[in-house]
């Protein structure tokens, strides 16, 4: 995978989440978050298709689907057998950050609005978790307290100016 990485990115733009500034330990963190809510939406969803309910099995197999998702767009080389991995990995990585945690939520949430059970809810909560991690990505960066008080600053001196601006209209 290494050496169509380097083809890849040599022909292509770089990744969005590059130029979002999130550091390499963040992009890993969410990549370890998303294969380990794969692997728990597995799970889940295999303990979940073992009923006679036909919510309770659509949202098994929504799950197992969901796993096989993320670990396709977290972890391609998972899915080395699959001959469009790479390229659905690439455009994944291509999205920015919100867009990931938009899609990454929204698969985690269809299951359990499809039944509301203990076994959805922790099958898909750490699926849940990627996409508030990428969503958190997305937000930034908190500000230094120094840039913070010169724009609390700002702002107070342009009330004064326009206080001073109304009295002075007043008399």
């Amino acid at each position: 995978m290494s050496g169509l990485g380097a083809a890849g990115g040599a022909a292509g733009p770089a990744p969005p989440a590059q130029e979002e500034g999130m550091t390499w330990w963040y992009r890993w963190l969410c990549r370890l978050a998303g294969v380990l809510g794969a692997v728990s939406c597995a799970i889940s969803g295999l303990f979940n298709c073992v009923t006679i309910h036909p919510l309770n099995i659509a949202a098994g197999v929504w799950m197992i689907m969901n796993a096989f998702i993320l670990l396709l767009c977290e972890a391609p080389f998972c899915c080395q057998f699959v001959e469009f991995a790479n390229t659905v990995a690439e455009k994944v990585d291509r999205l920015r950050s919100w867009q990931k945690a938009v899609f990454y939520c929204g698969m985690a949430i269809v299951p359990i609005v499809m039944s509301l059970t203990l076994t959805t809810l922790l099958g898909n909560a750490i699926a849940f978790a990627t996409g508030v991690l990428y969503g958190l990505s997305a937000l930034g960066k908190k500000g230094d307290a120094i840039s913070y008080a010169r724009i609390q600053q700002q702002r107070q001196q342009a009330d004064e100016e326009k206080l001073a601006e109304t009295l002075e209209g007043e008399l």
